[in-house]
């Protein structure tokens, strides 16, 4: 099909961008679909790295629900870049409609939840620190239980220097707590050893004070603190996707209208 210079320059563009994504969907994807069918490959691979580094990822409940995520996040961007990829590529106005109609959805989704934080930021907050909390209260684990929510947590903990949601209470209501007898967690510590999360002191987990562990500072506002300390790259990052999307949207209409007219002729 001959097309202007235009038509032409937003065929390719929606080409590139797409192809691009297409790979890393796919390459997540297959990431993922690995981990689902093959954890002992996985496991067999990181043997060759000291066992206490990575003992905590090699449980298999950290394994399959790392895998999940993977695969719905590459599943996602397969399907959304195969549509644009194919469609300008094959010139078929019904998948770049199809992938047009679904970053329009994409967007006024990312608008709306952003509308609604700003609106309703009480609301947010309280929600957003519930949700945080049920998380320690229903799936905070040690030893064999270990999954990727305790995972996450333990490297939130270490890394931002915090304990518990609001302090170290939040574990009073833990199976956590009842299992271990424990009054903080190793990553609430002041740790000697981060990769391994080895407490400076032994006793830091029974008697948590103030030198020897962060048991009183709160991860919510830790990381409330991190997100506005870094708030213009958040802003910068999150309007550079808006328009990336806006003009992928763009240019897909335009070359699927520029086709449906070469149609008509």
């Amino acid at each position: 099909m001959v097309f202007d210079c235009g038509s032409c320059m937003a065929k390719y563009i929606l080409c590139l961008l797409n192809f691009a994504f297409f790979w890393v969907g796919s390459a997540v994807l297959a990431v993922g679909t690995w981990l689902a069918v093959e954890k002992e490959s996985f496991i067999s691979l990181l043997r060759i790295v000291p066992k206490e580094y990575v003992s905590d990822f090699t449980q298999p409940a950290v394994i399959e629900q790392t895998s999940y995520l993977l695969i719905a996040v590459g599943g996602f961007m397969f399907l959304i870049s195969f549509l644009g990829y194919c469609g300008a590529l094959r010139e078929s106005p019904c998948l770049l409609t199809c992938y047009g109609i679904c970053l329009l959805c994409i967007l006024v989704l990312e608008i709306a939840a952003v509308s609604l934080a700003v609106v309703y930021k009480n609301v947010a907050v309280d929600e957003t620190r519930g949700f945080l909390k049920a998380t320690l209260s229903n799936y905070y684990a040690s030893g064999n239980k270990t999954d990727a929510v305790t995972v996450m947590w333990n490297q939130l903990q270490a890394g931002l220097q915090c304990c518990g949601v609001d302090d170290y209470q939040d574990f009073a209501n833990t199976a956590w707590i009842r299992e271990t007898n424990k009054v903080i967690p190793e990553s609430c510590c002041v740790l000697e050893d981060y990769l391994t999360l080895k407490p400076l002191s032994p006793t830091c987990m029974s008697s948590p004070s103030e030198a020897n562990s962060y048991y009183k500072n709160g991860c919510f506002m830790a990381v409330m603190g991190l997100i506005m300390t870094h708030m213009n790259i958040i802003i910068i990052v999150g309007i550079g996707l808006a328009v990336m999307e806006l003009i992928c949207m763009f240019l897909a209409f335009c070359l699927c209208q520029t086709i449906k007219s070469y149609l008509k002729c």
